[in-house]
């Protein structure tokens, strides 16, 4: 039945497991390890061949609820609940690969994620080619003998670039090779990567599954063979899992996502029509505006805009940092997908260590900066950013 029920209801009542005392939001269980009636039936619990919990690093009731929830919402078969976003990309990326095999990536990723697949990944003898990502050609020229995974983000962080999932995924299953997308930006509501042929998709639920600053977590989800036969034993043996109270506030977090994103995503369009228009501001990037470049892609693939704006002001950073240094709701921070309105600039934070040419190639300049938006009132926003931009020097 619940399989049937429409994102809102699924995001209340999904995968709900509650004990034998009824309560009504669900039971954090915080405990490390679970007993046996009897040593037959610790036997058969280890062996597989009755259903249970073992121990709080494989499984645990508070944790399953969550990825059964996440499953719902995505459309999954099976799904892993990680201590953190980071976490679930690592492992996605390095449960499936070994020396000798090559990764395709886009070249337009989050510092960390970049971080993974283009150094620490060739320490274990797996190549990794960065494209442009924009371009399905890029993709094809990129296939090696032994490219075993694609992996790429859409829309980018964090200049909001769109990548053609259906047409990567299909490329992927000609060379049987795995693809991976991370799916923060666009929310699990607003793009489905399983729907468009994807095999395995991650979320930070730091960001907006949890969306009010309060814990770090991350999910992988997939297919049920994949999640058993090649996850599994990773995730068992290097430890990332996620915390049982760090699942019951996602849980709570999860209850309201769609009212949350709805609202943030109506604010962040509302914002970038108005920056767009300001003389101070070279560029606006929303994915949802008729001038994205992917606008066609987007109208295929996505249902709904983000969260996220990406903008440019024309003064470079010093005209960046006096808008950041002005505003008076919007918070300077590096996080994203929170209640509270967010702004980055990301050349001298989330994006530091890449170099000057690695930062032109993905278009993010001086002047570039990454706005979340919040639930604070549409229009005090708006204030906010006109009266910090008059104080942005001309």
């Amino acid at each position: 039945m619940t399989k049937t029920w429409r994102p809102a209801t699924q995001l209340v009542h999904g995968g709900t497991l509650r004990s034998p005392y009824g309560e009504t939001s669900e039971a954090i269980y915080l405990t490390q390890g679970f007993v046996y009636d009897s040593s037959a039936a610790a036997e058969a619990r280890f062996k597989g061949e009755t259903e249970g919990f073992i121990y709080a690093r494989y499984a645990s009731p508070t944790n399953d609820m969550f990825e059964k929830r996440m499953c719902l919402l995505e459309g999954a078969e099976d799904a892993r609940a990680l201590a953190s976003g980071m976490a679930a990309v690592a492992a996605a990326i390095l449960c499936q690969v070994q020396a000798g095999d090559h990764i395709v990536a886009a070249r337009a990723l989050f510092g960390s994620c970049r971080w993974v697949v283009e150094t620490l990944a060739p320490r274990y003898g797996v190549e990794c080619t960065l494209v442009d990502g924009r371009d399905l050609k890029n993709w094809e020229a990129a296939i090696r003998p032994n490219t075993k995974l694609f992996f790429l983000e859409s829309p980018t962080n964090p200049t909001l670039e769109v990548v053609d999932i259906a047409g990567v995924a299909k490329l992927a299953k000609q060379i049987g090779a795995k693809v991976v997308v991370d799916n923060v930006f666009a929310t699990p509501l607003f793009q489905k990567p399983l729907e468009l042929g994807v095999d395995i998709v991650v979320y930070s639920a730091t960001k907006h599954i949890d969306g009010q600053g309060r814990c770090l977590g991350g999910v992988i989800l997939a297919d049920k063979q994949w999640t058993e036969e090649v996850l599994q034993d990773y995730f068992r043996h290097t430890g990332p899992a996620m915390s049982p109270f760090n699942a019951w506030v996602l849980l709570k977090g999860l209850e309201t996502l769609a009212l949350r994103v709805r609202q943030q995503a109506e604010t962040a369009a509302a914002l970038a029509d108005v920056l767009a228009d300001h003389k101070k501001v070279a560029r606006v990037i929303y994915p949802g505006r008729k001038d994205h470049p992917q606008a066609d892609i987007i109208a295929k693939q996505m249902t709904g805009g983000s969260t996220l704006v990406a903008l440019e002001l024309k003064g470079g950073k010093e005209a960046a940092f006096a808008l950041q240094d002005a505003l008076k709701i919007v918070k300077i921070s590096n996080n994203l997908g929170d209640a509270r309105s967010l702004i980055t600039h990301p050349g001298t934070t989330t994006h530091k260590n890449l170099t000057d040419e690695a930062r032109a190639e993905l278009g993010i300049s001086g002047g570039t900066l990454r706005l979340s938006a919040g639930l604070e009132d549409t229009q005090d926003l708006i204030d906010d950013f006109l009266a910090a931009l008059d104080k942005v020097p001309a």
